[in-house]
């Protein structure tokens, strides 16, 4: 799938708001140091780890395949992935109205950790979480 444009077909089937992104911004995001593709059958999830800090930047999962373990596959390699990076911490916004991910989230460890107002519209707040990939440093 390692295609921008078959990318962005995903990433438009699973989202409407925010706006789904574009093949270019995928193509852009992909040749940026740090920036990291997982992809499953159905799925795939974009990350960045630089400087300790690890990012998820966006995750779509087939409608059709969604509530099979590809999504929770995936938030688990890129924990994996963003340590080997060496980062110690990682975060992620996901929409107050995005039910099922947070839900997804908050099993696989992630903790939140704030708010932005708005984020994603007048209506829509972010919620900003967080995940400790590694104590004690």
């Amino acid at each position: 799938m390692n295609c921008p444009d078959r990318l962005a077909d995903l990433h438009a089937r699973c989202f409407t708001t925010p706006r789904p992104w574009s093949a270019s911004e995928f193509a852009s995001l992909i040749m940026t140091k740090g920036v990291f593709l997982l992809e499953e059958n159905g799925g795939f999830l974009l990350g960045r780890a630089i400087a300790g800090e690890a990012e998820l930047l966006t995750i779509a999962v087939d409608p059709e395949r969604q509530r099979g373990g590809i999504g929770r596959h995936l938030v688990a390699r890129f924990s994996s992935t963003a340590r080997d990076m060496d980062a110690t911490d990682a975060f992620l916004e996901v929409a107050s109205d995005n039910h099922a991910a947070k839900a997804l989230y908050l099993a696989t460890g992630w903790l939140e950790a704030g708010v932005r107002r708005g984020y994603y519209g007048p209506r829509t707040d972010a919620i900003v979480m967080r995940l400790t990939l590694r104590s004690g440093q």
